[in-house]
């Protein structure tokens, strides 16, 4: 096992895997679910589109590092009906995408990464209020705006997409140059 699995295990992640960047899946199609509405925060979030860039800079961006760890939380929900349990589970996999971001940040390299589920820092984003981004070293981005298909690129390593009746899984990936 290498030191980043280590360390997204230790920050909390219930499993992670190493890919090479080139296994990445990329669609710019997430983008249109990003701007039909997907999950409601397209232009109500700093950290989403339309703020974070054109899909296609943002997929070449992606291109650019040669490697990858794919992580995951997996989290118990009361039935598939339980957007609150759904909701709580996202905001858990905010907090395992937040301390592998502190953690890789004191490590000196460059890294891109991303997660799921949405950034929940702020109670309120400041894009709403039109003010900047309160924690922009902190904010998490999203996997569906770059345009990663976790789907398929979960299916390169050895993490499953589903994880069972009544759970939820969410995503999270570092992009890293060796």
């Amino acid at each position: 096992m290498t030191d980043l699995v280590r360390l997204a295990l230790a920050c909390g992640a219930r499993k992670a895997a190493l890919l090479a960047g080139d296994r990445v899946v990329l669609n710019e199609e997430f983008r249109k679910i990003c701007e039909n509405g997907g999950c409601g925060n397209y232009g109500r979030c700093h950290t989403c589109p339309p703020y974070i860039g054109p899909i296609g800079e943002l997929m070449a961006r992606v291109r650019s590092f040669e490697s990858a760890m794919l992580y995951q939380s997996i989290c118990p929900i009361a039935d598939c009906f339980d957007f609150e349990g759904m909701m709580e589970a996202g905001a858990f996999h905010a907090q395992i995408s937040r301390r592998i971001g502190r953690a890789l940040s004191d490590r000196g390299k460059e890294y891109l990464h991303l997660s799921g589920g949405g950034c929940h820092l702020c109670p309120v984003c400041a894009q709403k209020e039109g003010l900047p981004c309160r924690h922009p070293d902190e904010a998490l981005l999203p996997l569906e705006g770059y345009g990663v298909d976790v789907y398929r690129t979960a299916q390169a390593t050895d993490l499953a997409y589903q994880n069972g009746i009544d759970t939820v899984t969410f995503f999270g990936l570092v992009l890293y140059r060796e």
